[in-house]
C-alpha cells in the first residue's frame, strides 16, 4: 500500500518544543514502510569484557550497585573510564552564566546486564524498570552538589550511534552549567504556557501520532519529528523531574520502551539508536515546574546530518510522522 505522504508536498513544520523548523521532503525517500538501517548494528557475539560479571576490577571505580554488596549483581553504576568531565576538580565558584569554568562534573556509566550478549529490548520490564530506578538514584546522588545544574541520561546502541562499548549500558553526565537545547526547550514551554496557561507536553498525544499506550505513559512519532521514525515516550501526567518516577511506574514505562525498541528493530532492521531523556534542571524554581515535563527520545540512526542541518539548524526528514506512526503501530511483536 502507498504512503499516505507519497504524492504530497514537501512541508515546513515548527516543532515547539525547541522552537526550531523542520521541512518534510518525502520525494527524499522511499516509501515509509521500506526504511531499513543500511548499517544494523551486529549482533553481540558470546565474548567476555570489562562490563561482564566476573570482571569488575577491570572497570573504572563502582559507585553502586543493584542489589547492593552483591556479587551476583544484575546493574553497575561505575565511573567512566574515559570522562569528558573531572570529579576531581574544584566545583566551580562562579556564576553559570561566566564564559569560562573549570571541567568539573561527573561522567558516569550504567552497566544494564551483567551478561554480555543481552540487550536492553531482551530483558523484561521489570528489570527495565529496575534500570531506570538505578538513573533515579543516581540523579539524586548528584543533586546533592550545588553546582550540578543538569543530569543528561543518554544511550548509545551501535558503533554508528556512538557506542565504544557491544556490552548493553547507557550514560549520565552531571553538568555545572544547563546545556543551550535544555535552555531553548525551557524557553519554548514557558512561552507556550504563558499564551495558553497549559503545559504543551501535556496536550502533545494526537490519535494519528500515537503509536501504543499504557495507564501511564503514551508513545508517538511528534509532529515535527527532527529524525525518521523518532519516537517520544511521555508521562500521562504532569511532571518536570525524571528522577521523581517511583519503582512502579517504572516498571510499567519499561514495558513500553521494550515494546518501542522491538517495533523498532523488526521494521528498522535492527538499527543503531540513540535515546535521551529530557527532564528539568535540578533546581528548579516553582513556576518553571508548572510548564517542563520530562519525555524519552529515541532516534534510530536511519540517515546522517550533512552540511545544510549544520549551517541552519533546520533538518530534512524524508517521512512524514504520520505515516512513520502507522507503520509502527502496525509492526506486530511477536509474544
Amino acid at each position: 500500500m502507498a504512503s499516505s505522504s507519497e504524492n504530497a508536498n514537501p512541508e515546513l513544520r515548527k516543532d515547539a518544543v525547541w522552537n526550531r523548523w523542520v521541512i518534510f521532503s518525502p520525494a527524499r525517500a522511499k516509501r515509509p514502510s521500506d526504511f531499513k538501517s543500511k548499517s544494523p548494528t551486529d549482533p553481540n557475539p558470546n565474548q567476555q569484557c570489562p562490563f561482564c560479571i566476573g570482571h569488575e576490577h577491570e572497570c573504572a571505580p563502582e559507585i553502586f550497585r543493584v542489589p547492593p554488596r552483591h556479587s551476583d549483581w544484575k546493574i553497575r553504576v561505575i565511573q567512566n573510564l574515559y570522562p569528558a568531565l573531572s570529579r576531581t576538580l574544584p566545583e566551580p565558584q562562579h556564576a553559570p552564566s561566566d564564559s569560562l569554568q573549570t571541567g568539573f562534573g561527573f561522567h558516569d556509566v550504567v552497566i544494564e546486564t551483567p551478561v554480555h550478549p543481552v540487550q536492553l529490548s531482551d530483558l523484561p520490564p521489570t528489570e527495565i524498570g529496575r534500570v531506570f530506578v538505578a538513573y533515579t538514584e543516581r540523579i539524586q546522588q548528584l543533586a546533592s552538589h550545588k553546582s550540578i545544574q543538569y543530569v543528561q541520561v543518554f544511550k548509545n546502541h551501535g558503533a554508528s550511534a556512538g557506542a565504544s562499548m557491544s556490552h548493553s549500558h547507557s550514560q549520565m553526565m552531571a553538568l555545572p552549567i544547563i546545556p543551550p537545547s535544555v535552555s531553548a526547550r525551557l524557553a519554548s514551554m514557558k512561552d507556550h504556557f504563558d499564551q495558553t496557561g497549559k503545559c504543551f507536553i501535556c496536550k502533545i498525544q494526537r490519535e494519528d501520532l500515537l503509536i501504543d499506550s499504557s495507564t501511564n505513559f503514551f508513545s508517538l512519532v511528534p509532529f515535527a519529528a527532527t529524525f525518521p521514525f523518532e519516537i517520544w515516550i511521555v508521562p500521562r501526567y504532569h511532571s518536570a523531574h525524571f528522577h521523581e518516577l517511583d519503582a512502579e511506574k517504572a516498571v510499567e514505562l519499561g514495558g513500553l520502551l521494550k515494546l518501542m525498541l522491538r517495533k523498532m528493530s523488526l521494521q528498522l532492521n535492527n538499527p543503531p539508536f540513540n535515546y535521551m531523556i529530557h527532564t528539568s534542571p535540578l533546581h528548579s524554581n516553582g513556576s518553571e515546574l508548572a510548564y517542563t515535563h520530562w519525555f524519552i527520545q529515541i532516534v534510530p540512526q536511519l540517515i546522517g546530518i550533512a552540511g545544510f542541518e549544520l549551517g541552519s539548524g533546520c533538518y530534512i526528514n524524508p517521512v512524514f510522522p504520520e505515516d512513520a506512526a502507522k507503520v509502527l503501530r502496525e509492526v506486530k511483536v511477536p509474544e
